[in-house]
């Protein structure tokens, strides 16, 4: 499944491919804090790398977990104006899945691991597609029972 948010303008946008684990455990959903709200584990594509090693690299820097990718979920992608980028396009892609083993001290000191319920969660996330994905796996998961 995939959803675009925003309308496309006639202009240049900057494109940016992420990606995106979404772990469960417990009823609750692993996502992470930062001072401007809450987000999916995971982040940008580097160049020459692969959706999984791109989760694996963002789990180590912003929790310090190794991830265990179960399967894609969906992706959304919007057009909109950011107030330091100008017109953005962000690609994302989802996945679901779980933290294993924590191996190392996360390099990024802002991110906090939470755990969270998701009837605490929903419609909390800071990124409008983020908040569609965790819909998406609420639905998986009901379809799933």
């Amino acid at each position: 499944m995939h959803r675009v948010f925003g309308i496309k303008e006639n202009v240049e946008y900057l494109d940016r491919e992420g990606v995106y684990i979404i772990p469960c455990h417990n009823n609750q959903v692993g996502v992470v804090q930062t001072p401007k709200g809450y987000f999916f584990l995971g982040g940008g594509l580097e160049r020459g790398e692969s959706h999984l090693e791109c989760i694996k690299r963002e789990c180590l820097e912003e929790v310090g977990y190794l991830p265990c990718v179960e399967g894609r979920l969906c992706s959304a992608e919007a057009y909109i104006k950011h107030p330091a980028i100008g017109y953005f396009h962000p690609i994302q892609t989802y996945y679901f899945g779980k933290l294993l083993e924590k191996v190392s001290a996360p390099t990024e000191a802002d991110h906090r691991l939470c755990w969270i319920e998701y009837d605490q969660l929903k419609g909390k996330m800071f990124v409008e597609m983020q908040n569609w994905a965790l819909e998406q796996l609420l639905l998986k998961k009901s379809r799933r029972n």
